[in-house]
């Protein structure tokens, strides 16, 4: 006899109830291993294609884990330590930049910034809290991501996580597959699939495009001999997921920062705006077609809520978390609104009964 539903959703409600205590109280713990999945998640269609080509899983794994332990010291040997000094530069110059601004102003628009008025109130206040406590931002910053989790542990373990995860992942969605109630598993896999689908489309290839448009941007914005152009680059492709953000606040802090820089030389200035207006074209023409698609399901407003909601309740960790949430709820709710249209609520009509027959040769033949 099947198990009631009212009973099912108590189950259900208390496993969900479990993980999101579990997750409260355990976050800073499970940062390393929820970052150890992602990454075997995101890497396992690759180890899928060199076992295709003949290489043992255990031996495609290593391949992986090697090349990228090659790049995250490639990163930190040459990349991290620079765009860390732009940052620290570009807070510490963000007073005098705001200053000069307020004089800009002043002197080209004298009747909007008169002395005493909101815009002229506005601008010191914000100049004195990026002085006072631009450092300080930086320095929390820092020490909440180190004081959270020790860096030698998460460096450690994270490749650790991610190696055995990756090297066992096929076994453990089979051991998850066994796990599912036999009712309901040819909805759950159907679901599943779906929600795997949308995170491969949005996860994979948004941080590839993400990646792309970030290496663009930061080289693009450094050849032109642009200030902080690594900064801005990364920020541009790190927020790039968002659509049209990426370009609008990183165009908008690239111009900016290059009007004080290259002020009189219309050239570089128009350079650095082209850097953005490329990156667009190349975003929306070319890039998230191609590698993204145009059905992920996922919208930007969703997945901005996703992020603020799990952001301010769990922290780094609920940030982690959001994408897959969001998604998998994304896909939940199209298929209770499509259970929902098909049901009388929605309808209002009961089901046509099946047409009763009397014909009597449906009862078989005669004696």
């Amino acid at each position: 006899m099947a198990l009631p539903v009212r009973q099912q959703m108590i189950y259900w409600g208390v496993a969900l109830a479990f993980f999101l205590v579990l997750l409260w109280y355990l976050g800073p713990v499970l940062l390393p291993f929820l970052v150890g999945g992602a990454i075997a998640y995101i890497l396992d269609p690759l180890a899928d294609r060199l076992e295709g080509i003949g290489l043992p899983r255990a031996l495609a794994t290593t391949v992986i884990t090697l090349i990228g332990i090659l790049i995250l010291v490639l990163a930190i040997a040459f990349l991290i330590p620079t765009l860390v000094k732009q940052t620290n530069a570009l807070i510490r110059l963000a007073p005098d930049y705001f200053n000069a601004l307020r004089g800009w102003l002043t002197l080209r628009f004298p009747e909007i910034v008169a002395e005493g008025g909101l815009v002229q109130t506005t601008l010191v206040d914000l100049g004195e809290a990026i002085r006072a406590r631009g450092g300080m931002l930086a320095q929390q910053v820092l020490a909440y991501v180190f004081g959270v989790v020790n860096a030698v542990v998460f460096v450690v373990v994270v490749p650790v996580v991610a190696f055995y995860l990756l090297l066992d992942w096929d076994n453990l969605v089979a051991r998850v597959d066994e796990l599912l109630p036999r009712e309901h598993v040819g909805r759950i896999r159907r679901i599943a699939s779906e929600i795997d689908a949308t995170l491969a489309s949005f996860v994979r290839g948004q941080l590839t495009v993400c990646l792309i448009l970030g290496t663009f941007y930061s080289v693009g914005l450094m050849l032109v001999g642009l200030q902080f152009g690594l900064v801005v680059g990364a920020i541009a492709g790190l927020i790039t997921f968002i659509p049209y953000v990426g370009a609008l606040v990183g165009g908008a802090l690239a111009i900016g920062l290059a009007l004080f820089q290259f002020w009189g030389e219309w050239g570089a200035i128009a350079l650095v705006a082209g850097i953005f207006a490329a990156g667009q074209f190349l975003e929306g023409n070319i890039l998230t077609p191609k590698l993204v698609g145009s059905s992920v399901g996922l919208h930007p407003v969703w997945l901005l809520f996703a992020l603020s909601a799990f952001g301010s309740i769990y922290g780094f960790v609920g940030m982690l978390v959001a994408v897959p949430v969001a998604a998998a709820l994304g896909v939940v709710a199209r298929h209770a609104v499509a259970e929902y249209k098909e049901s009388l609520l929605y309808t209002g009509e009961m089901p046509m009964p099946p047409p009763v027959t009397d014909d009597l040769t449906s009862l078989g033949p005669r004696d």
